[in-house]
């Protein structure tokens, strides 16, 4: 299993970004997947996951309104878009399997061992 982060850059605050997190040897669509990141001296900060049962989607408090994540089968691939980025976005983004609950909803907070690198995402005030 891989998964491979792309389009993290220096962008301005109020600005806009799309993050594209690739899979290979799975189906992204029969897996739960979720965007966190990481800022300098913190922990990691679950962003969103979608959940393969019906493609429910949940986001962190922190985002919520300003980042949508979707996924694509045909691309095999599960995109983060994100608008109204301020300095306290920065940090290093990846996407990950998220653990799911019984029913097969995911935790945001919580991923799996599978993971990518990340891409770097910094935002200047």
């Amino acid at each position: 299993l891989q998964l491979v982060e792309s389009g993290g850059r220096l962008v301005e605050t109020g600005g806009s970004l799309r993050l594209s997190c690739a899979a290979s040897g799975f189906d992204v669509e029969n897996y739960a997947i979720g965007w966190f990141r990481q800022a300098p001296g913190k922990d990691p900060e679950g962003v969103s996951c979608i959940s393969r049962p019906d493609d429910s989607i949940r986001y962190a408090g922190s985002v919520r309104g300003r980042f949508t994540i979707s996924r694509d089968s045909a691309k095999n691939s599960v995109y983060l878009q994100m608008n109204s980025l301020s300095p306290e976005d920065t940090g290093i983004y990846y996407c990950a399997i998220s653990r799911v609950d019984d029913d097969g909803y995911c935790y945001v907070k919580e991923h799996t061992h599978n993971r990518g690198q990340g891409t770097q995402v910094t935002v200047s005030s």
